[in-house]
């Protein structure tokens, strides 16, 4: 069985001038990156910053395309796809959760969860039943009428996981999900990643600064000037408990 996802020597470059500078010159932000995930995996992606984290990411999940390499799902290079092809593919395939959660702030939570489904003409009735589920099992049913605004920063971000996963992808990729919230809420959202990849096979990619989540995921992959530089497998480490447990995700004021 095919890896879920493999990149294959890839390689992104951007032309960049620096301050007060006319003339551009060409920067390598990825170089010859090797990397396989497999269906259910947890993996996080760690290193300094300007290691070329996002980047990754962003090439992974076809948002961004190399300048050179290939990136093949489940078999099937997505490298060269017509635009339209990608779009479809990655709106079906892949959810995205990052830093700033990107909510449209004129419409509700489950309407915010619902768009990705709507957009691909999918029946509104059967895309709020599944909306409502999601937030349920992210812990936000009593929020579902509430609009980006009025939510906290952990609620607005258990939307946008919520949206993330509405189109049932087997692949979610996360930017500093938890960067913008307090440890305690971090926890609950770590705890929550967990428990998708245990009940859903989500498999989750997951870049962070933060230690604690690294610290507890199976594989951690580290980064350093555009390259791999170590790639660690715990194969005998799960989820691990907190010493002290987070709360059970519940409604914030």
């Amino acid at each position: 069985m095919p890896p879920l996802v493999r990149a294959e020597k890839v390689t992104k470059k951007i032309l960049h001038s620096a301050s007060g500078e006319r003339a551009e010159h060409e920067v390598e932000i990825l170089r010859g990156i090797d990397l396989e995930v497999q269906q259910g995996e947890m993996l996080s992606i760690v290193g300094a910053s300007g290691a070329g984290k996002s980047t990754l990411l962003h090439v992974l999940g076809t948002l961004d395309l190399p300048t050179s390499g290939r990136i093949v799902y489940e078999g099937q290079d997505v490298t060269h796809l017509p635009s339209s092809r990608l779009a479809d593919f990655r709106n079906r395939s892949i959810g995205f959760v990052f830093q700033f959660h990107h909510l449209l702030p004129e419409f509700t939570a489950v309407e915010n969860v619902m768009m990705p489904g709507l957009i691909r003409g999918a029946p509104r009735s059967a895309m709020h039943a599944k909306a409502t589920k999601l937030l349920d099992d992210v812990g936000l049913k009593h929020r579902l009428s509430h609009r980006p605004g009025e939510l906290s920063g952990g609620e607005q971000q258990r939307v946008a996981l919520a949206r993330a996963l509405v189109m049932e992808p087997k692949l979610v990729l996360a930017d500093e999900p938890t960067g913008n919230l307090d440890s305690v809420t971090s926890e609950a959202m770590h705890e929550l990643f967990f428990e998708l990849n245990r009940e859903r096979n989500v498999t989750f990619l997951i870049v962070t600064h933060s230690e604690k989540l690294a610290s507890l995921m199976p594989r951690v992959v580290t980064m350093r000037d555009g390259r791999v530089e170590r790639d660690d497998r715990k194969s005998d480490v799960a989820y691990r408990e907190p010493e002290r447990s987070a709360p059970e995700i519940a409604p914030e004021s």
